[in-house]
């Protein structure tokens, strides 16, 4: 059996499994069996499914990482959370016990990422070309922060008012990068999540999306929280 954890790769909101490619090239070259499947996005309980579904299907110890509304999706879990034995947070929202999306984003002004927010009429949300190369993906190439705009996943607009439960970060060691550069989730919220969880933290000069602008600094955190978790035989 491999003697390292394996690792599942969460996706957020406007995102999707492909923007992990960088990481899971990085972490397959260093042996790791790493999953960075596509979530529905079309309420936080079919996702939190979907995680539970991979989950299921890994042979053993896993680190669950997750970018932004990805880490929703992995702090929804709670305490029951078989096999997972640590959570790598990415510019991403940790939120305690009965908090919401839309109760932490109303308590300040509208980020540049989302201020131009489309919501179509089967009530899910996208971003404007502008806001998602310039402010979203800022530190992208914007060939590929266009295309990464193409292929963007609408994320439901009940999202937003889903109350957590209790958290997964209550009972298991967390990592958490913090993005300085963040216009879509303030890196000041961010610290916040990574303080109040006890989260080994890194700061980078990042846009939102560190996974695919700096994937080697967020590989080396994933591989940090997967060797300080030793797998169990």
């Amino acid at each position: 059996m491999n003697a390292r954890p394996n690792i599942v790769l969460v996706h957020g909101a406007w995102a999707e499994g492909s923007s992990w490619s960088a990481v899971v090239e990085r972490l397959q070259a260093d042996g790791y069996h790493v999953t960075a499947p596509q979530f529905p996005l079309t309420a936080l309980a079919d996702d939190v499914a979907r995680l539970r579904q991979v989950l299921d299907l890994q042979d053993g110890p896993t680190i669950v990482a997750g970018h932004s509304y990805g880490g929703q999706v992995m702090t929804a879990l709670g305490t029951d959370a078989p096999n997972v034995t640590g959570l790598v947070y990415i510019a991403a929202f940790g939120l305690d016990q009965g908090e919401s999306l839309g109760g932490l984003l109303s308590q300040g002004p509208v980020t540049p990422a989302l201020a131009h927010m489309i919501t179509d009429k089967q009530s899910f949300s996208w971003l404007s070309e502008d806001d998602f190369v310039n402010h979203f993906a800022a530190d992208v190439d914007p060939v590929m922060a266009r295309v990464m705009y193409a292929v963007q996943q609408p994320l439901a607009t009940s999202a937003f008012g889903d109350v957590m439960g209790v958290p997964a970060w209550k009972t298991l060691p967390s990592w958490y990068l913090v993005a300085t550069d963040d216009q879509a989730l303030p890196p000041e919220a961010e610290r916040m999540f990574a303080s109040r969880m006890g989260a080994t933290t890194v700061e980078i000069p990042s846009s939102h999306v560190a996974m695919v602008s700096h994937p080697d600094d967020v590989t080396q955190l994933i591989k940090t929280a997967a060797e300080a978790r030793p797998a169990m035989s």
